[in-house]
């Protein structure tokens, strides 16, 4: 039998060897095409089946383990004692049921806890976190953490953070340089939430950059955490070579008002990056940094639009009255028109006598166009 294949397949090979090149490259391709279509369609099939598998279980579970977490987190009666958490006991029968011992019901009683424990806290939320370790439900979090599957790890650290565990620095810390972009995020916002001392240490090993979604969500985990420590981070902005950190640390610099970090931001108006520049140029006018003004007019002229922008916006913001007439100059004769409005809108910040003034010598010697930006620019409901 085994003769009469390979003779069968010698035969046939013999015959594709007499094709012309043109038809043997369209009939491989062919045959790559139908398998992997083939291979395609049984990862579709054997992902729907797991799906089912799941789902089927999760709903005859789901009851099991939502009963469990009211019997012995929701309507313990220790709770309305005033009994410390630490010393409540669970019913060891309940907790060391032989149905929660198998790994994928395991998976399922974490996810269910960590729903839980996102809509309670307090006393609700640390009897929850009670729970999960006397399950020993943080062992199997742990050893996702341990796989070398990216997907596991960045499981582990969600549940970990979620549930308050401590990773410690020696784990938490290299994969907050991952390569992998999602688990280097991961890591990092987890970083920032489980250190309670020096919650932005890995910005000292940073390498790889923060990407823009990545500093929106770091940026609110930072802002709304409880109890985090906040450092100068103009400490950053002088010594680090990583970008995305300087420019994620100016804006933090911005939103707790560092002033002490002027300085340092100044000494980037000199960096050969002009988009690095521009951002410096916001930090500074963000802060009100008046010392900042006379450097801003005198690199006006050397900077690209993006940064002479920033730098209108600035004195608009600081608004100290000494540059009007640099403000005035730039709105008469520059022909770019976000120059001219930008200058426009700066003067009208200003909100001065002086300015006002300005602005209505501007309204009656200036053309029709020029009148119009100003209006414009008055617009309360405009936002720039």
């Amino acid at each position: 039998m085994w003769n009469d294949l390979l003779d069968l397949l010698y035969e046939a090979y013999e015959q594709f060897s007499l094709l012309p090149l043109f038809i043997e490259i369209a009939l491989v391709l062919i045959l790559v095409a139908v398998l992997a279509t083939l291979l395609s369609y049984c990862v579709i099939l054997v992902k729907r089946y797991r799906g089912y598998v799941y789902q089927k279980r999760l709903a005859y579970l789901s009851p099991k383990i939502e009963d469990l977490i009211t019997e012995q987190v929701l309507l313990n009666e220790n709770l309305d004692k005033g009994v410390p958490i630490d010393e409540i006991e669970f019913d060891k029968a309940a907790i060391n049921n032989k149905l929660y011992k198998k790994p994928a019901v395991r998976q399922i009683l974490i996810d269910v806890l960590i729903r839980y424990r996102k809509n309670f806290r307090g006393e609700v939320g640390d009897l929850l976190r009670k729970l999960y370790i006397d399950m020993n439900l943080l062992d199997d979090s742990f050893k996702k953490l341990n796989t070398f599957k990216w997907e596991n790890k960045i499981k582990a650290i969600v549940e970990l953070t979620q549930m308050d565990i401590p990773i410690s620095d020696s784990t938490l810390l290299p994969l907050t340089n991952s390569r992998n972009p999602t688990l280097r995020a991961a890591s990092r916002n987890a970083y920032i939430q489980l250190s309670k001392n020096e919650p932005f240490k890995f910005f000292d090993i940073a390498t790889e950059p923060i990407l823009p979604w990545d500093q929106l969500e770091m940026f609110k985990i930072i802002t709304t955490s409880k109890d985090i420590t906040i450092p100068n981070f103009s400490r950053w902005v002088s010594y680090s070579n990583n970008k995305s950190i300087v420019t994620f640390c100016m804006k933090l610099i911005v939103h707790y008002d560092q002033r002490t970090a002027i300085p340092a931001v100044m000494e980037l108006l000199g960096n050969k990056d002009h988009y690095f520049r521009a951002s410096a140029i916001n930090c500074l006018g963000k802060l009100s940094a008046e010392q900042a003004e006379d450097r801003f007019v005198e690199i006006y002229n050397s900077q690209p639009v993006n940064c002479q922008i920033e730098i209108l916006k600035a004195l608009g913001r600081i608004a100290s009255g000494k540059h009007l007439d640099f403000l005035k100059n730039e709105f008469l004769y520059s022909y770019n028109f976000d120059i001219q409005m930008h200058a426009a809108r700066s003067i009208i910040k200003h909100n001065t006598q002086n300015s006002r003034m300005l602005l209505n010598e501007l309204m009656e010697t200036t053309n029709d166009d020029s009148q119009l930006i100003i209006k414009h620019c008055l617009n309360p409901l405009i936002k720039y």
